[in-house]
């Protein structure tokens, strides 16, 4: 299908029937103009709690809240008419009980609307994960490196390793049988990311695991050279537009100082012109 032919957003059944097939493209997004770019490529866009960081320079994701996952939400979903709008649940608002999770998902999804939701989670969050799937609520689930438990977890460390491998398999095994339509994989072994996909039924999503799995999904910030405080090794630059922009800035700022801009053509006439191009 070429990016201009017309296709309606998938749902959630459509991307779990992807599992084995072509891989799944998935992006972040935090506001309408990137949703846009991304709408014609992307399977499915995600509104990742990780806007934090990229947008609003917190330290992690602990900090984000409901009120800034449904604004993002409500500006992503502006972009899109291809792909599907996955949000992310911020840290506290699903983890107390299954009844919460519920309540602050189906106010994402009612005020974002958002074709699902993502929570972060293996085994202890398998009863959530079907409490919500059984009440309509389509879920992504998100195992290895969480990063709303990096306090817990001791940083930003990949998970699965030697012994661990057998628990981070369990997590996966968990959310895919608790109703989970597909699963992020973060920052986990090669080998394991692959078995994993090999094992489950449902699509596998990696960053930072495997060229194996059903699918990608990358911070569209990183990707772009956007966001530069840190760049982890399973990032990918695909363009530099930081470095541009920040020449674009210093540009701008030399001719303002050097009274070179605005030049004549960027000006207004003190007469009204014969043809209405003056604004």
């Amino acid at each position: 299908m070429s990016a201009t032919a017309k296709k309606t957003a998938p749902l959630p059944d459509d991307i779990r029937a992807m599992k084995g097939g072509t891989p799944i493209v998935s992006l972040t997004a935090y506001t309408t103009p990137m949703a846009q770019m991304m709408d014609a490529h992307c399977d499915l866009v995600l509104v990742g709690d990780s806007v934090g960081m990229v947008l609003h320079g917190l330290t992690s994701t602990l900090g984000v809240t409901m009120e800034m996952m449904i604004l993002h939400g409500q500006a992503v979903a502006r972009g899109l008419s291809r792909a599907m709008m996955v949000v992310d649940m911020p840290f506290g608002s699903y983890e107390e009980s299954p009844e919460q999770a519920f309540r602050n998902a189906a106010r994402i999804m009612r005020e974002t609307g958002a074709g699902a939701v993502k929570l972060e989670g293996g085994t202890h969050m398998a009863e959530t994960i079907a409490f919500l799937v059984a009440r309509g609520v389509p879920v992504m689930a998100h195992v290895g490196l969480t990063p709303q438990s990096i306090n817990t977890l001791g940083g930003y460390k990949v998970q699965g390793r030697d012994a661990a491998a057998e628990k981070l398999m369990a997590d996966a095994r968990a959310v895919a049988g608790a109703g989970a339509f597909s699963v992020v994989l973060e920052k986990v072994p090669a080998v394991l990311a692959d078995r994993i996909t090999a094992e489950i039924d449902i699509p596998t999503i990696g960053i930072g695991a495997s060229a194996g799995c059903d699918g990608q999904i990358l911070v569209v910030d990183d990707m772009l050279g956007l966001f530069t405080a840190f760049k982890p090794k399973f990032v990918k630059r695909f363009g530099n537009l930081g470095e541009d922009g920040e020449a674009a800035i210093a540009a701008y700022a030399a001719e303002v100082r050097a009274r070179t801009f605005p030049a004549e053509e960027h000006t207004f006439a003190a007469e009204t012109p014969r043809k209405a191009k003056d604004k």
